[in-house]
């Protein structure tokens, strides 16, 4: 419950109100994260506050990497934090995206806006071991082109040979060449083997419902595809109860859970 030191050691702005912050302990580093997890980060005098964890999983320097958006008040303080400031850091807490499952599977990635954060070690570990997978698709989506996060990597993926990137967007913009519309179509236009796929889902929640109806009409089970739940984590640890969603509390038991557990939990709006 102690957050233990980190330095700033990179800030890379992705768009107008996102960044990217890679940390390095300050004496102690903490276990290595799986992909799907995430850290409490706190901002001296402002607050803590749950973000994912969006860098490389083979990483083994003991540094962590998250996307921040600037959202509210510990979030704005996180996000501004300038390289060589500490903040503190605890974790890595809660489940992680289950790929063990999805080997000899195709994989489906779907992400909406800032859920592309949580996803991103899901396709750089599937990259690293490509050979396990049969498929691999990433279906981003965002506002407008300038709203994607990682705009080169998405870009350098795109011409990757081994997987399939679709990127779509709600209003386009001068010279863009990719979709139009809600991540639900290109998803709804895939070549998919419904028996042998697994899905990834991460956004926000009515994106993520309409998406996994979509994957069960096209004959997908809810129990082979995966979401990652957002709710009020104060403690991290499954302590406070602030995350309680249903029987779950979510960052213990989540954030990430299969649909036949997470859809009939997703009908409850979060207070």
């Amino acid at each position: 419950m102690i957050p233990v030191p980190h330095r700033v050691a990179n800030r890379v702005t992705e768009t107008h109100d996102a960044v990217t912050v890679c940390l390095e302990p300050v004496r102690d580093a903490l276990p290595r994260s799986r992909p799907g997890q995430f850290m409490m980060l706190y901002a001296h005098g402002v607050g803590e506050v749950a973000i994912s964890v969006s860098g490389d999983p083979s990483t083994s320097d003991g540094t962590t990497t998250h996307t921040i958006r600037a959202v509210g008040a510990v979030s704005r303080a996180l996000h501004d934090t300038p390289p060589g400031a500490v903040l503190g850091v605890r974790g890595p807490f809660g489940t992680g995206w289950d790929l063990a499952s999805v080997r000899g599977r195709d994989l489906v990635v779907v992400a909406g806006g800032l859920g592309l954060a949580p996803l991103r070690p899901v396709v750089l570990a599937a990259l690293a071991d490509r050979a396990s997978y049969r498929h691999v698709v990433l279906v981003a989506g965002a506002r407008t082109p300038r709203e994607f996060l990682y705009r080169h990597q998405l870009n350098a993926w795109a011409w990757h040979e081994d997987i399939d990137v679709c990127r779509t967007v709600d209003v386009p913009g001068p010279g863009w060449a990719g979709g139009v519309g809600f991540v639900t179509e290109p998803l709804a236009a895939l070549d998919l083997e419904p028996a042998g796929t697994t899905a990834l889902l991460c956004g926000p929640e009515p994106m993520m419902r309409f998406c996994a109806r979509t994957l069960q009409g096209r004959g997908v089970a809810a129990r082979d595809i995966q979401v990652s739940l957002e709710r009020n984590m104060k403690c991290g640890a499954g302590q406070c109860g602030h995350c309680q969603l249903g029987p779950l509390l979510v960052c213990r038991d989540g954030p990430v859970v299969t649909y036949d557990v997470a859809g009939p939990l997703l009908k409850v709006r979060e207070l």
